[in-house]
């Protein structure tokens, strides 16, 4: 006989992983791809199959267990296996209850009809699908699976779709390929590294199915039944549960068979229907399970439960603060008493910029000065700009000029360029310009930044503005592209209006509203002469700027904008 050790396989990347279940026993006859044991990660949990068929020699892991890539698991005897082994069937001591549990599932399972496909020859290579980089962002939240198991995908198409706090994000699939298993569900959080998919990128065969019909679920389910403890005694595992290759229906094998596994571990069926790994996480995070929603099958608790409680708890406070430090919270209204009306859960999107103005609304003593700027001579060269344009093939809007003008003025006033440090006692002055530009897309207030305006021509960020704000809409910005702005500008020119008072978008400590501009009368001296206006509005953190200086920011826009000359000096 030749004794085979049978290893760890690599699990996506995770280390020190959890066994929460051993699926055989010493003795035990497995064929290849029957399962050896199940592990728990932070995300999920998950079977590992044997590589080889043979007979179980020895078990190096037991429940409760951590094992990483390499880690010997059993050591298998792989020829030469005697007949007897083959038919022997291994004693467990187990109680009875469990024994009343095990047997009518096995018995509903054997007698259920099966539906198979004829494997093809050739197997196929499994491959994980991973969270990309997402800029830095962590804890993202997946609020739509885009594919199902067995569809087929191209390269490029779309698996989920994330959430972070500035944007929503497509995350395409970067190989063609069959799905074979997906590993994550909406409202899931994920981070880099973590796995979405298990795809199959070559020809695979399909696992046989076990349709159980209604009256065999119910048998069960009936089976699975809370029952009272009796002596232990040993009974013999039946054949049925060790039949090969068989994929049971996901109402039996995810419900009934975990439940037989918690009935294995715990000895007895609590109030609480959760296993040993969220037990322990719920212990060391001191939390009462008997509070926490369940959202696994049959009632299960699961980590992910655990975890969302406890997030929701830590949350309240801050929900609770965006009313204001100290301010009452308006009094509760049923408006469906006074007509119809429906209730629309607002986007993450949505959610996150009212908690940043609210914030920065209550911590930052704004203040706003007003200007125009003639833009009369810029209107003129940009228009004669459209041809050129063309060959180039972008459109200049008066936004490029007003980013280079800006990038200008804060070079000229840097007192502009800075952030307030946490620690109340310094200012942090930046040396380079970012520029963010307020972008109103379905999804809510997007502002995508526009790097190192200084140091690009009007043709290069008008390219740039153009690829930001398709980006925005598309919602294909990435957490990076709205991160390090130094100052912000919030166009509403092709809209209307004659002026407002935009909020400051903290860390930074400015942000220019423009709006749209319009002919006005100008004295010159001898007469009255039509020009073209638009008007400024600076909103600034009165903590770290000046109203004098606010006047001469302004007044220099108003200069650079109404000769553009001075661009270029």
């Amino acid at each position: 006989m030749a004794t085979s050790k049978m290893m760890v396989p690599d699990m996506g990347g995770a280390a020190d992983v959890e066994v929460i279940e051993i699926c055989v026993a010493v003795g035990d006859v497995i064929s290849e791809g029957d399962s050896i044991l199940v592990v728990e990660t932070d995300k999920a949990s998950m079977e590992i199959p044997a590589s080889i068929a043979g007979v179980i020699k020895s078990i190096a892991l037991k429940e409760g267990d951590t094992c990483s890539l390499g880690d010997l698991m059993v050591e298998i005897e792989t020829e030469s296996v005697p007949d007897e082994a083959k038919e022997a069937e291994p004693q467990v001591s187990v109680q009875a209850k469990v024994e009343m549990v095990v047997e009518p599932l096995a018995t509903a399972i054997a007698d259920a009809p099966v539906q198979a496909s004829v494997a093809e020859s050739e197997p196929a290579l499994e491959q994980l699908a991973l969270v990309p980089d997402l800029g830095g962002a962590v804890d993202v939240e997946v609020i739509e699976v885009s594919v199902k198991v067995g569809d087929e995908l191209a390269e490029g198409d779309s698996l989920i779709v994330l959430e972070t706090d500035k944007a929503s994000m497509e995350i395409p699939v970067e190989f063609a390929g069959t799905v074979l298993q997906i590993n994550v569900a909406e409202g899931s959080k994920l981070n880099v590294g973590d796995t979405i998919a298990v795809l199959a990128t070559r020809a695979q065969s399909v696992a046989p199915e076990v349709m159980v019909d209604g009256k065999a679920a119910s048998a069960a389910s009936e089976a699975l039944a809370p029952v009272p403890a009796v002596d232990q005694t040993p009974v013999a595992a039946p054949k049925a549960a060790q039949a090969p290759n068989v994929s049971v229906a996901p109402s039996v094998t995810v419900a009934k068979v975990e439940a037989v596994a918690e009935v294995v571990n715990a000895g007895t069926i609590g109030a609480v229907h959760a296993g040993p790994a969220v037990r322990m996480l719920a212990r060391e995070l001191g939390v009462d399970l008997s509070k926490v929603p369940a959202t696994g099958p049959r009632d299960r608790l699961l980590k992910e439960d655990v975890q969302a409680f406890v997030k929701q708890q830590m949350q309240q406070p801050a929900a609770q603060s965006m009313q204001g430090h100290g301010i009452e919270q308006p009094p509760a209204i049923d408006f469906s008493q006074f007509g119809s009306i429906d209730r629309i859960k607002m986007t993450k999107v949505q959610r996150i910029t009212a908690q940043n103005m609210t914030r920065s609304w209550l911590n930052v003593p704004h203040v706003t000065q007003f200007d125009h700027a003639d833009i009369t001579d810029l209107e003129l060269f940009r228009k004669g700009l459209k041809a050129e344009a063309a060959l180039k093939g972008t459109k200049v809007t008066p936004l490029p000029f007003m980013l280079k003008a800006c990038a200008m003025a804060l070079r000229q006033y840097p007192q502009f360029n800075v952030s307030l440090d946490n620690d109340g006692e310094h200012i942090v002055q930046k040396h380079y310009i970012n520029i963010g530009i307020a972008v109103d897309t379905p999804a809510g207030l997007m502002v995508p930044v526009i790097r190192d305006v200084d140091q690009k021509s009007i043709w290069q960020l008008a390219e740039e503005v153009i690829a930001m704000g398709a980006k925005a809409k598309d919602k294909k910005l990435m957490p990076a592209d709205m991160q390090g702005g130094c100052f912000t500008i919030s166009s509403l020119g092709g809209i209307g209006g004659t002026a407002f008072t935009p909020i400051v978008n903290t860390p930074e400590v400015a942000i220019l509203g423009v709006s749209k501009a319009d002919m006005q009368p100008r004295w010159d001296g001898s007469e009255f002469q039509p020009r073209l206006m638009m008007p400024l509005c600076l909103s600034y953190d009165h903590r770290a700027v000046n109203g004098a200086d606010a006047a001469r920011f302004t007044q220099y826009l108003a200069k650079v904008l109404g000769d553009i000359r001075h661009l270029v000096m």
